[in-house]
C-alpha cells in the first residue's frame, strides 16, 4: 500500500533506484504514478500522470513535454483527501488501485482505462490513448491546443456542459462548443449514464463531441444559385420602404455573424422590415450527416429539399442566437436550399455554417479539444448515481453554500426599475395586494449617464439611496442591485484600477463606445488579478455596502465588452489577464469575478450570507454561494421550452442554483405593441392574449426552478401589469407563487441537502429513474426535489400535455390526489391555469402557513402530505436562514419515514438546534391513498398530533 506520504515516497524511491534502476516503468509521486512513455513527437504524450484524489475521483493529466508545467488549477480545491493505493506492473500496463478502482496505464501509448472493483470497464481512452497535442503560442506564451479521445458505446447518454439554447438534453452524437455568451454558460463537465462523470480541467474555448470548427458553406459544399450557376448561393433583398427597393446578388456563403462580417450585407438598402431570401442549392462531396449551425437575429426559417427543417425563430436584433440541426446528405446529389429572413433593425444578424461528416475516429465517441492549455488535464469521477458523481465533482471543487431562506422566495425585477418611486411603488403594491414577495431588484443604469462603474446614484432619481433601502427593509423585502464588472474611463474607480494595470485596455484604445445616450468609452476590470478582486470588492464596500444592500447581482460576467464581436477580437478585449493570454483563460472570468465578492464580504462580514446572481459561469461556481440566470433570452414559446433542457444540463453540471427570466428578456416589438393599444384603448388583440398565456406558463414552469424569478424588457412583469385581478393570467400567477410559499418546508430543506448531501434541487428524470431506460431522452420534464414531478407547458394554446411517467411506482396528480401507474405516457389536462404536477409513492412534502415573505411568522403548524404505495422518508431542515452558523453545527433535522406495509409514519427525534427554533409545533397529517385522493389544497384536517422534538409513531387512516 502507498499512502500520499512524502517520506515514505522517498524511501519507496531509494529502494526502486538501487534495486532496479532501468527496470522501472514508472515512477511514484506524493499521491500517484508518473508514466514516462517512449515517443517520437511531440504532438503525442512522453508522460501522463496519475494523481489519486479520493477513493473514486482520479486526476490525469498529460504532456508531450520532458516535464509537467507547474501551474495550479483555477477550479480545483487544493488539500484533497489523501487515500491509500496499490501500484502494480502487469506485462505492459501499470495498474493502479483504490479500494473503489483499478486504472490501467498502458507503458506503450499511455492510453489509460478505468475499471471497477468487478473488472467492468467505465471509461477507456481511445487506441493509442487518444491524445493530441499541437503546439500554440500566443502573446509570448507557449501552449498546446489539445484533443482526448475516449471510447463510448452506443447506449451511452452525457449530460451536463453547462447552459446552451439548442435545446438539446442528451449529448451522446451531438457536440457543444463550451465559450461564455450572453445566454450561453459553459461549463465542462459532463456526467454519463456509466457511472462516471469527466471534469475538463481547460479555461480555453473548448469543443465536446466533435472537434472540428464549423466551416462556411463554401467550404464544405458546392453551391448553385437559384438559376443553377456554381459558386454561390442567390441573396434577395427586399424592402417596401421609399418606393420599394430590391438587390439581387451572389452569396459565396451566408456569414454575418459579427459586427465585422455584418458590414458586407447591402448597405444601400435599409434591413429593417427587409425581406431576406437565400437560395439555391447544396452539393455535398461525400455521403453522411452533416451538421450544421443557424445564427440569427429577426425573424427566421429555413427550408432543405423544399422541406421547413427550422421553423420560424426569433431573436431581437442586438443579441443572437444559434440553433443547431443536422441532415443526411448523399455525395453528389444537389439539395435545394431556402433561408427566409426578415432582419429586426437596421444592424441585425444572419449566418448558416456547416461540419462535414465526422471524421471517421470521432464517431460515436467521446470527443474534448481545446484551444490553448499548459498540458492535457482532466478528472474522473466514479460513482453509482448521478447524485454520488456530482457529490465528487463538488469534492474537487467546493461545496454549495446554503442560499439565504429569502432568496427561495419570489423575486420581482424589470428592466429596469426608473426611480426610487418606481422600485418602491412596486414592492408597495405587492404588500398592498397581498401578493407574497421577499426580494425586489434594482438592475443597471441607476447611476449618473457617463458615471457606469462609479457605484452612486443618480440624485435626481434616487435621491435617498439609504432611505430606499431601508424602506424596502420596512416593507419586510430585500433589495438585490446590479454592480458590472464594467468602468467608464472618466470615473475614478476607473483610474484607480488604470494606475495599477487591472483594467484591461484594448476597448479604449479602439475607443469603442456602448450604447447609452451619445456612447461611452470604457472597459472591464481584469479579475484575474489577486489585487484587483479585492479593490473591486472594496469600491463596493465603500460605495453600496453602508446602504445595507442585500444582495449583488453580477452582470455581463462573460464578460461582454462588447456586443457581437468576432472571436478573436473578443479575446483582445478580455485580455491580456495578469495570468496569461485570454486565450488560455477565455471562460473562467464569471468565476474570478464571483470570488472577488464572496471572499470580500466574508471578509468583512463572516456571518451574514453572500447571494451572487451572475449571468455566466464556470465549474466551482457554486462554492461562492453564486446562482446564474440564462441572460437576455427571448420572448417566444420556443425560448421558454429551451429553458427547460438548458436548466436541467446547468444542474447535472453540478451548480445547484440556477434561475431565467420568466417570460423572456427581449419583447417581440408585437407584444410591445399589444401591450401599448392596451394601455390605450383597453383591447386584449391577439398578441395580447398570447402574451399573459406566454407569461403565465412561463410562471407555472418559474415556480419550480431553483430559483423563483420575474424579469424582462416591456411590458412589466409585476402579475397586475400582465393582467388584472380576476383574469386567469393574473390567478395563476398568485396561485403559484402562494404554492411556492407553502411548499418552503419542502424546498428550504432541499437548499439544506445541497450543502449537507451535495444534492440537485431541479432534477432530470435520469437522476431518480436511471433504470428506466425511456428517461434518458427526457428533457422537458423534471423533478423538483424528490416529491414533484413538473411538466411544464410550452406551446400557445395547449390544454394538455403529454406526460411520462416513470417505472416503479404509482403517480399522485398532486392538486387531486387521483393515481395513475408508472411506466406509461399519457396525455393529461393542463388546463390555462395550471400545468400537470404529480407526486411519486412513498413521498413525504411537509408544507407551510401561507406567508407574504419566507420569515412572515413561525411556521408552527405544518401539514404533512403523505403518499401510500411504497415506503419513503424526509428530513425536514431549518436553521437560522441568514447566515453561516450551519457551517458550525447550528441547524436542526426532523427526520419522517413512512412504512407502508403497516400505514405508520415515525417522526423521529428532532437533531440538533440553533437559536430561536420552534420547540413546540402542530402536525397536520395527510395521508394520500389510491382509494382516497385528496389534492394538496392545504386545508385538508388530518390527522394532527402535537410535536416537541421527541420520536412519535402514527398509525395513518
Amino acid at each position: 500500500m502507498y499512502r500520499a506520504n512524502l517520506l515514505l515516497v522517498l524511501m519507496i524511491s531509494l529502494i526502486v533506484g538501487s534495486c532496479a534502476k532501468n527496470e522501472k516503468k514508472y515512477q511514484l509521486t506524493e499521491d500517484g504514478i508518473l508514466v514516462h512513455l517512449d515517443r517520437a513527437t511531440d504532438s503525442i504524450a512522453s508522460l501522463v500522470k496519475l494523481e489519486v484524489l479520493g477513493e473514486k475521483l482520479i486526476h490525469v493529466s498529460a504532456t508531450p513535454n520532458k516535464e509537467f508545467p507547474k501551474d495550479s488549477s483555477l477550479i480545483i480545491l487544493p488539500n484533497q483527501e489523501k487515500v491509500l493505493f496499490n501500484v502494480e506492473e502487469l506485462g505492459d500496463s501499470i495498474r493502479l488501485s483504490t479500494k473503489e478502482l483499478n486504472v490501467f496505464v498502458s507503458t506503450k501509448d499511455g492510453g489509460i482505462v478505468f475499471k471497477n472493483k468487478d473488472g467492468k470497464i467505465i471509461l477507456s481512452e481511445s487506441h493509442g490513448g487518444g491524445k493530441m497535442f499541437k503546439p500554440i503560442e500566443v502573446e509570448g506564451t507557449k501552449g498546446f491546443t489539445v484533443r482526448q479521445l475516449f471510447n463510448s458505446p452506443n447506449d451511452e447518454a452525457f449530460y451536463g456542459l453547462g447552459q446552451h439554447q439548442s435545446d438539446e438534453f442528451n449529448y451522446k452524437n451531438k457536440s457543444e462548443e463550451l465559450f461564455q455568451y450572453n445566454t450561453k454558460v459553459s461549463v465542462p463537465f459532463i456526467v454519463s449514464n456509466k457511472n462516471y462523470g469527466l471534469l475538463w480541467d481547460s479555461y480555453s474555448i473548448t469543443r465536446f463531441g466533435d472537434s472540428r470548427p464549423y466551416g462556411q458553406l463554401n467550404e464544405v459544399f458546392k453551391l448553385y444559385d437559384k438559376n443553377g450557376k456554381e459558386n454561390s448561393l442567390t441573396g434577395t433583398y427586399s424592402t417596401s420602404e421609399n418606393g420599394g427597393q430590391t438587390i439581387i446578388r451572389d452569396e459565396p456563403n451566408i456569414f454575418f455573424e459579427d459586427i465585422n462580417s455584418v458590414q458586407n450585407l447591402p448597405q444601400d438598402i435599409p434591413l429593417k422590415n427587409a425581406e431576406v431570401l437565400y437560395e439555391g442549392e447544396i452539393e455535398p462531396s461525400e455521403t453522411g450527416q452533416y451538421q450544421f449551425t443557424l445564427y440569427y437575429a429577426g425573424y427566421i426559417k429555413v427550408y432543405m429539399n423544399d422541406e421547413l427543417i427550422v421553423p420560424e425563430r426569433w431573436r431581437t436584433a442586438w443579441n443572437p442566437n444559434s440553433y443547431k440541426f443536422n441532415m443526411d446528405l448523399e455525395a453528389g446529389r444537389k439539395v435545394p436550399l431556402r433561408i427566409e429572413w426578415k432582419p429586426d433593425g437596421g444592424r441585425s444578424y444572419c449566418g448558416l455554417r456547416a461540419r462535414k461528416p465526422q471524421l471517421e475516429e470521432e464517431k460515436g465517441q467521446q470527443v474534448w479539444w481545446s484551444e490553448m492549455n499548459k498540458k492535457l488535464d482532466y478528472y474522473f469521477v466514479y460513482g453509482d448515481s448521478m447524485d454520488e458523481i456530482i457529490k465528487g465533482y463538488r469534492a474537487l471543487t467546493g461545496k454549495s453554500q446554503i442560499m439565504p431562506k429569502w432568496a427561495m422566495g419570489y423575486w420581482q425585477s424589470r428592466e429596469r426599475y426608473k426611480t426610487q418611486d418606481e422600485i418602491l411603488g412596486a414592492l408597495r403594491e405587492f404588500r398592498e395586494r397581498k401578493i407574497p414577495i421577499d426580494n425586489i431588484v434594482l438592475d443597471w443604469n441607476h447611476w449618473e449617464e457617463d458615471q457606469w462603474g462609479s457605484h452612486e446614484f443618480d440624485k435626481s432619481r434616487f435621491p435617498d439611496p439609504k432611505g430606499m433601502v431601508d424602506s424596502i427593509h420596512a416593507m419586510n423585502g430585500k433589495m438585490m442591485i446590479s454592480v458590472w464588472p464594467k468602468f467608464y474611463a472618466n470615473t475614478e474607480h476607473f483610474k484607480e484600477f488604470d494606475q495599477e494595470g487591472w483594467m484591461y485596455q484594448q476597448a479604449v484604445k479602439d475607443s469603442i463606445r456602448d450604447w447609452v445616450g451619445p456612447g461611452y468609452v470604457g472597459s472591464f476590470y481584469d479579475a484575474y488579478s489577486a489585487g484587483a478582486r479585492k479593490l473591486f470588492w472594496n469600491q463596493i464596500y465603500e460605495h453600496y455596502y453602508p446602504l445595507n444592500i442585500d444582495a449583488w447581482w453580477m452582470d455581463a460576467s462573460e464578460p461582454n465588452i462588447l456586443d457581437c464581436t468576432p472571436m478573436e477580437y473578443r479575446k483582445e478585449l478580455q485580455g491580456p489577464t495578469a495570468l496569461g493570454p485570454a486565450a488560455e483563460y477565455f471562460n473562467t472570468y464569471a468565476l474570478m469575478n464571483a470570488e472577488a465578492i464572496y471572499n470580500g464580504q466574508r471578509d468583512v462580514a463572516p456571518n451574514q450570507r453572500v447571494f451572487l446572481l451572475t449571468r455566466s459561469g464556470f465549474a466551482g461556481l457554486q462554492r461562492y454561494s453564486t446562482a446564474t440566470w440564462s441572460g437576455d433570452i427571448g420572448t417566444r414559446w420556443e425560448d421558454m421550452k429551451a429553458q427547460i433542457s438548458a436548466g436541467l444540463n446547468f444542474a447535472v453540471s453540478g451548480i445547484p442554483y440556477w434561475t431565467m427570466d420568466i417570460g423572456g428578456f427581449c419583447v417581440e416589438d408585437r407584444y410591445v405593441a399589444a401591450q401599448l393599444e392596451y394601455n390605450k384603448s383597453g383591447t386584449e388583440n391577439g398578441d395580447y392574449k398570447e402574451w399573459r398565456e406566454l407569461n403565465t406558463r412561463w410562471n407555472q414552469f418559474g415556480a419550480f426552478a431553483p430559483l423563483y424569478r420575474s424579469h424582462g424588457q416591456y411590458p412589466f412583469r409585476e402579475p397586475w401589469h400582465i393582467a388584472p385581478e380576476g383574469h386567469p393570467a393574473f390567478e395563476s400567477i398568485v396561485y403559484y407563487t402562494n404554492l411556492r410559499y407553502h411548499l418552503m418546508p419542502y424546498i428550504y430543506s432541499l437548499a439544506g441537502k445541497t450543502y449537507f448531501d451535495d444534492y440537485t434541487i431541479m432534477r432530470p428524470l435520469v437522476m431518480d429513474f436511471a433504470s428506466d431506460k425511456n428517461t434518458e431522452n427526457i428533457g422537458d420534464q423534471f423533478m423538483f426535489g424528490p416529491s414533484i414531478l413538473v411538466n411544464p407547458v410550452y406551446e400557445y394554446g395547449a390544454r394538455s400535455k403529454d406526460v411520462y411517467f416513470p417505472k416503479g411506482t404509482i403517480w399522485y396528480d398532486l392538486y387531486s390526489g387521483q393515481a395513475i401507474e408508472g411506466g406509461q405516457s399519457s396525455t393529461v389536462d393542463a388546463p390555462y391555469g395550471k400545468i400537470p404536477l404529480y407526486v411519486p409513492a412513498g413521498a413525504i412534502i411537509p408544507t407551510g402557513q401561507a406567508m407574504q415573505y419566507t420569515d412572515e411568522k413561525p411556521n408552527d403548524k405544518l401539514t404533512i402530505y403523505v403518499y401510500s404505495g411504497a415506503d419513503g422518508s424526509f428530513d425536514l431542515y431549518e436553521d437560522e436562514g441568514v447566515n453561516y452558523n450551519y457551517e458550525k453545527g447550528r441547524y436542526s433535522i426532523t427526520p419522517f419515514d413512512y412504512n407502508d406495509a403497516n400505514g405508520i409514519l415515525t417522526i423521529g427525534e428532532r437533531q440538533g438546534s440553533f437559536d430561536n427554533m420552534l420547540e413546540n409545533r402542530t402536525l397536520n397529517i395527510v395521508l394520500v391513498t389510491k382509494n382516497n385522493p385528496i389534492g394538496m389544497t392545504f386545508d385538508t384536517e388530518g390527522q394532527t398530533i402535537e410535536y416537541n422534538g421527541q420520536p412519535q409513531s402514527i398509525e395513518l387512516k
